[in-house]
């Protein structure tokens, strides 16, 4: 069936992507990869996840347990696998593309007290598959879509995830096999002492899969080494599974290869294949591959300095991570980045720890922990004359920096840090005062910004009015803007709707910026964030320049 047709029948097709032995197999990038393939094949493909914890949304996880907590337009605070979709796709996702138990349960509980069932008994099935199915449904009933993939958090045989899989089974009893595909990820390790690929870690979790009702209609394997022919036929008869349906994924050097490795293995034939979907059309990876190759050849190279609290953990900072990649390959540059725990840096270390970086970010956050290595960072950054990029708590980190060691407003903080201190520069949002409950609270999603012409931000965004997406409670301070401004911290970018300042920069400086928003939430492979593109310039201006 042609696009077209489909778009005409108003039909949707539904790919699940489950995993087995292990976790962190990549899932997400798979999932991602596959529909970066269907889309370059002229499909509409979006892609959500499904995570069986309970909480209603990964706001309020410490980033050490999940990793970054992604933004999207539309405020929702998501899982970081949402920045690998967006990042591949170049589509945003939304509230929908993201679902919890814990958000399944409230929405059912809910139900139940407006009398919703009727004086029934609530139970997991049909009430929690019913809703599941629902939500998975959401995207689909909009039109907008061919084909959506949803990828299932958790490895099978874990007990959060089984109404998640027993509402993949009815969906693929109800829909039909030419509508429901289900894909499973799986390890196949290889053992040093006996010197072989072992197949029967993925035989169990197949084994497991198949006892909760779901056949895997295309098996894919996570492997060090590649898989001989032998191999893929055994593990075609013991998984009950087609040969071609049985798909390598070896390592890559970067995850933005897996699209090609895939293409190679024919993961998109075989899925258009079992959905009865054309594959007339090639995919057309020409902009994907441009990029990879300038990633690939780079004619020069730079290293920054992340200077964060949760550096042990590289997942924490994804977004900004994978927005370097992207802004690194436009300007032809290996970007290096050197991870730095702010709470290790101090006024007699600074020069020891900075030294040979040719640019530095302080990365967003929250809570004091840290605090003080962060403004001895930007003091560095400024009196060095070394390109900086703030973002969010690092925004905030600039004013307080130059509060203090500008305008010698001595103890100058946030009343996060110090509820008590004698000048406020970053202070809680009033209409924040009076919020008790931490998730979903925060200002969040896409807001406009007015910026100034005539400012190093003018000439990145080109534009006099931009939307970026926010994550946090506390706010610049308008009361001491003036005495800023003056001493040459200048606001250039104001909130039009709250007059709230959104950037600060100092235009006596090669390049000090400072954004109360998350650029690298909207950086993509098809559109590199502008800001990370323009501050990887100057940090390779001044590398040429030492």
């Amino acid at each position: 069936m042609h696009p077209v047709y489909l778009r005409q029948m108003n039909t949707t097709k539904y790919i699940f992507v489950t995993g087995g032995v292990s976790s962190s197999l990549g899932k997400g990038i798979i999932a991602a990869s596959l529909a970066k393939l269907l889309q370059a094949r002229d499909y509409r493909v979006t892609i959500q996840k499904l995570d069986p914890y309970i909480n209603i949304d990964p706001g309020t996880l410490n980033p050490y347990e999940h990793g970054e907590c992604y933004v999207t337009d539309d405020g929702a605070e998501t899982d970081l696998d949402l920045g690998h979709y967006e990042r591949f796709l170049n589509v945003k996702t939304s509230q929908a593309n993201n679902v919890t138990t814990g958000r399944i349960y409230q929405s059912v509980i809910e139900k139940e007290r407006r009398g919703e069932f009727l004086g029934k008994t609530v139970q997991v099935i049909p009430h929690i598959t019913n809703e599941i199915k629902e939500r998975v449904q959401l995207l689909g009933n909009t039109g907008d879509y061919d084909i959506i993939i949803t990828e299932i958090g958790g490895t099978v045989g874990d007990i959060e995830s089984l109404p998640y899989i027993e509402a993949v089974r009815q969906m693929k009893w109800e829909m039909g096999d030419d509508n429901v595909l289900v894909i499973h990820l799986t390890l196949v390790p290889f053992l040093k002492a006996a010197g072989e690929l072992k197949t029967k870690p993925t035989q169990h979790s197949v084994k497991m899969l198949m006892e909760s009702g779901i056949k895997a209609d295309i098996l894919v394997c996570r492997t060090e080494y590649h898989l001989s022919d032998d191999i893929r036929k055994k593990l075609a008869l013991f998984c009950n599974v087609q040969q071609e349906a049985v798909i390598e994924s070896i390592d890559a050097s970067t995850i933005y290869d897996v699209p090609n490795l895939m293409l190679e293995e024919g993961l998109d034939t075989i899925t258009l294949k079992k959905l009865n979907l054309s594959d007339a059309t090639p995919p057309n990876l020409e902009r994907w591959n441009k990029f990879l190759q300038r990633h690939k050849n780079p004619k020069s190279e730079i290293h920054i300095g992340l200077i964060g609290k949760y550096v042990e953990l590289q997942d924490s900072y994804k977004s900004i991570l994978e927005s370097f990649i992207h802004a690194g390959a436009v300007n032809e540059v290996k970007v290096k980045i050197t991870s730095i725990h702010s709470e290790y840096i101090n006024a007699e270390n600074i020069s020891e720890k900075l030294k040979g970086l040719h640019g530095i970010v302080v990365a967003p956050g929250f809570g004091e922990r840290g605090i003080e290595g962060k403004i001895e960072a930007v003091r560095y950054a400024r009196e060095n004359n070394l390109p900086y990029l703030g973002i969010c708590l690092g925004m905030q980190m600039a004013v307080i920096e130059y509060a203090r060691n500008v305008l010698h407003l001595k103890d100058a903080n946030s009343t996060e840090m110090n509820p008590k201190t004698p000048y406020p520069v970053i202070d809680l949002m009033d209409e924040q005062k009076s919020i008790t409950n931490k998730g979903g609270t925060m200002r969040l999603g896409a807001w406009k910004c007015d910026i100034k012409k005539d400012s190093i931000v003018g000439s990145v965004y080109n534009s006099e009015t931009i939307e970026e997406r926010h994550r946090h409670r506390y706010e610049y301070n308008d009361e001491y803007r003036n005495q800023l401004e003056e001493a040459g911290l200048k606001a250039t970018g104001i909130n039009p709707e709250t007059g709230l300042v959104e950037i600060v920069e100092i235009p006596s400086h090669p390049w000090f910026v400072g954004v109360q928003y998350h650029p690298e939430y909207k950086s993509t492979v098809a559109s590199p964030h502008p800001l990370f593109v323009a501050f990887v310039k100057a940090a390779l201006d001044h590398s040429k320049n030492e």
